[in-house]
């Protein structure tokens, strides 16, 4: 069986997940998308010529215009696509895939597109598509290790989750290189991070809650402060099933001061203010400042980590599961490690949608596939994930 395949947004996590579907997706065709025809056929080029096959084809495509999306989602008969673009656009393409029937997933981060998302359930099931919002990193891989960590135990009750993605040598002023949009890192350091207190979903603001973490040498001791979008799904779904449920971003020391000047300037602000009589947005000029200064390049060495620590119940005691992860740039391929864990997590729930593996409905990431089905799909791919478990007693 071989399925159909398109990526919207033909950039690094885009590219990567192309690469998985031709790689360990039983790939027809791999189509690359972009609003930018240049893009998607560079993109392209590269795909096949690290599958050292011609697979990947280059379509120009705006995803901002959802009618025309869903028309050439039918003319292509395409089985499930990745929306590899920012998040504001993931709501029109969610129309889009149910118009034309096709899966879908993406790359999320925004709770407020997620929830808008998810009250579409009843209309992606009767069009028998499954869309799965939030895969990636975290929300995504992080969502699919919390599952695998609570099937560990008997009953859970409290789930901590710690996340970054950094360079391996970190580099004053910053200690930080992005490698996703500067629009989807400023997003999830504003506004509320949807967590579990009490067994309740509770709103705590982002960038808050400092503390530090030790992690294995050269890490060491990283910073941990709150951050937005990583939960959206799962806060819902444990909420009165677990007691607690949060997570946090890890940094570099001293990044987390720099971020809380940032915020108290109000430069992660949306709403216009006037300069010089004219109305200017506060978080435009800040991407425009600080995407040039902390832009990686595509052959910058960069990590990425995650800790689940899950408490709960086995054998009748009192246990703790410690999944960890950590993985760096790929010299074969040249995926950083970023485009790694984003894509690659993203190209295993499309390549489960195409293959009739998902139900129809928008369907969260803890509830699409099963922690121990991600987890052996992604040592396939050659993460290493480590897995404790202990008892009292």
């Amino acid at each position: 069986m071989s399925y159909r395949y398109a990526v919207l947004g033909a950039g690094r996590q885009g590219t990567a997940s192309a690469y998985d579907f031709g790689k360990f997706g039983e790939a027809e065709v791999v189509w690359m998308a972009d609003v930018d025809p240049s893009q998607a056929e560079n993109a392209a080029r590269r795909v096949n010529r690290l599958l050292g096959r011609d697979l990947a084809r280059a379509v120009a495509l705006d995803a901002g215009d959802p009618h025309t999306v869903a028309g050439w989602l039918r003319r292509e008969r395409i089985d499930a696509f990745l929306s590899a673009v920012p998040y504001f656009y993931n709501l029109g393409l969610t129309d889009a895939a149910i118009q034309a029937g096709a899966g879908m997933t993406d790359l999320g981060g925004n709770s407020d597109v997620v929830l808008q998302q998810l009250a579409r359930s009843a209309d992606a099931a009767a069009a028998g598509c499954a869309i799965v919002p939030d895969c990636g990193q975290v929300p995504g891989m992080g969502t699919s290790l919390i599952v695998f960590a609570l099937e560990q135990l008997d009953r859970g009750a409290d789930v901590f989750m710690w996340d970054g993605g950094l360079p391996q040598r970190p580099v004053p002023p910053w200690h930080y290189r992005l490698h996703f949009s500067i629009e989807g890192l400023t997003n999830e350091y504003f506004g509320d991070c949807m967590y579990i207190r009490d067994g309740r979903t509770v709103g705590v603001p982002a960038l808050e809650e400092f503390e530090t973490i030790e992690f294995p040498p050269p890490l060491g001791t990283l910073e941990a402060f709150t951050t937005s979008g990583g939960l959206t799904t799962a806060a819902r779904t444990f909420a009165g099933k677990l007691r607690t449920l949060q997570n946090k971003t890890v940094r570099y020391p001293g990044h987390f001061a720099q971020l809380r000047t940032i915020q108290q300037l109000g430069l992660l602000e949306t709403t216009p203010i006037v300069v010089d009589g004219q109305p200017v947005v506060p978080r435009h000029v800040l991407h425009a400042l600080w995407d040039p200064q902390i832009r990686a390049g595509a052959d910058e060495r960069d990590l990425i980590l995650i800790r689940i620590l899950a408490k709960g119940e086995k054998d009748g005691r009192t246990a703790e599961v410690r999944v960890d992860l950590l993985h760096r740039f790929d010299e074969a391929t040249g995926f950083s490690a970023m485009e790694q864990g984003t894509g690659w997590h993203a190209a295993i729930l499309t390549e489960a949608i195409a293959a009739g593996r998902v139900a129809p409905g928008v369907v969260p990431v803890e509830q699409a596939i099963t922690g121990a089905d991600f987890v052996n799909q992604a040592r396939r791919r050659g993460f290493d994930i480590r897995v404790d478990v202990r008892t009292a007693g």
